[in-house]
C-alpha cells in the first residue's frame, strides 16, 4: 500500500507561482508523477520523476514553467509551478507507480497504481 497526501494548492494570479508537495508513505515507488484534471476534461499528465536514473518528464504545455523534484529524505516530490496561466486551473493529483514497468511509460495514467486526493489550483486572469 502507498498513501499519498498533496498540499500547496490555492488561488494565484496569472504569472504567479505555486509549489505543490506530495508526501508518500508505504512501499517504495518506481515513478512518482503529477496529473491534473480540469472540470469536464480528462485527467492529463503534467510531470513525473523516475527513481532509477533520476529522470524527469514533462508535458509540453508546462516545459520551462514547471519543475518536478524529489526529496528522498522526506520521501516526497514537489512541483514548482511558475508563470501560471488561467488554463492551468485544475485539481492536481499526485500518483505513484510501483510495478517494474511503471517507469517505462511515465506519461500514461495506466502506469500508476495509487493516487492522492488532489489539491485545487486556481489561476485568475
Amino acid at each position: 500500500q502507498v498513501q499519498l497526501v498533496e498540499s500547496g494548492g490555492g488561488l494565484v494570479q496569472a504569472g504567479g507561482s505555486l509549489r505543490l508537495s506530495c508526501a508518500a508513505s508505504g512501499r517504495s515507488s518506481i515513478v512518482l508523477g503529477w496529473f491534473r484534471q480540469a472540470p469536464g476534461e480528462e485527467r492529463e499528465f503534467v510531470a513525473a520523476f523516475r527513481r532509477r536514473g533520476g529522470n524527469t518528464y514533462y508535458a509540453d504545455f508546462v516545459k520551462g514553467r514547471f519543475t518536478i523534484s524529489r526529496d528522498d529524505a522526506k520521501n516526497s516530490i514537489t512541483l514548482q509551478m511558475n508563470f501560471l496561466k488561467p488554463e492551468d486551473t485544475a485539481v492536481y493529483y499526485c500518483a505513484a507507480g510501483l510495478r517494474a514497468d511503471s517507469g517505462a511509460c511515465p506519461r500514461l495514467r495506466a502506469s500508476y497504481d495509487y493516487w492522492g486526493q488532489g489539491t485545487q489550483v486556481t489561476v485568475s486572469s
